[in-house]
């Protein structure tokens, strides 16, 4: 054993193992078909459909709530540029990925859905990782043994929560809002 791990509390090696094992048992479930997954093909990029750029007046009731830009489309795009442009747009494509994942139906692509978000947006050095405390990652560990659409629940409100109060405000000072404003 390593020399970190052994200065760490039995209950803290104990849980560690129970997690490991639990990870283990999800690989391995067949009703939820982890272990006959093949890897998540890349959809082909769909050309941007022509958005109807907004009038001002619509453009100023984004500015009500977080809700009013994501459901808009042209508003959506928008907000997806503005996070590219500070080089966090993990957070609007984990959101993204997590209401997909809630209208998913069939238990086999609600599993590979799952792993896909799991391994691109929870799990520690992931490709596109979101910023999420240790708590929300175990819940979220925990809720991936017993799939449903609540699985991300948690870990989706906190980026909805994180974008809200800190890239919203800052979306509303930026260029790109001003200049669908005039």
């Amino acid at each position: 054993m390593c020399k970190g791990l052994a200065a760490l509390p039995q209950t803290c090696l104990e849980r560690a193992k129970g997690i490991k094992t639990k990870l283990g048992t999800l690989l391995q479930k067949p009703e939820n078909a982890i272990d006959l997954i093949i890897p998540y093909p890349e959809k082909p990029e769909k050309k941007p459909e022509k958005l109807q750029k907004p009038n001002p007046e619509e453009v100023a009731q984004w500015g009500q709530s977080l809700d009013r830009v994501l459901t808009n489309s042209y508003g959506l795009a928008t907000f997806r540029n503005f996070l590219r442009s500070e080089f966090s747009e993990e957070n609007i494509e984990f959101w993204l990925a997590c209401e997909d994942f809630k209208k998913t139906k069939s238990p086999l692509k609600m599993a590979t859905k799952a792993k896909k978000i799991y391994e691109d947006f929870i799990q520690t050095g992931g490709n596109k990782e979101v910023n999420i405390d240790h708590f929300t990652k175990d819940v979220t560990l925990r809720n991936l043994v017993d799939l449903s659409a609540t699985t991300f629940d948690l870990a989706q409100s906190r980026i909805y929560t994180l974008m809200e109060r800190d890239s919203f405000g800052r979306f509303f000072r930026s260029e790109q809002y001003q200049e669908l404003i005039k």
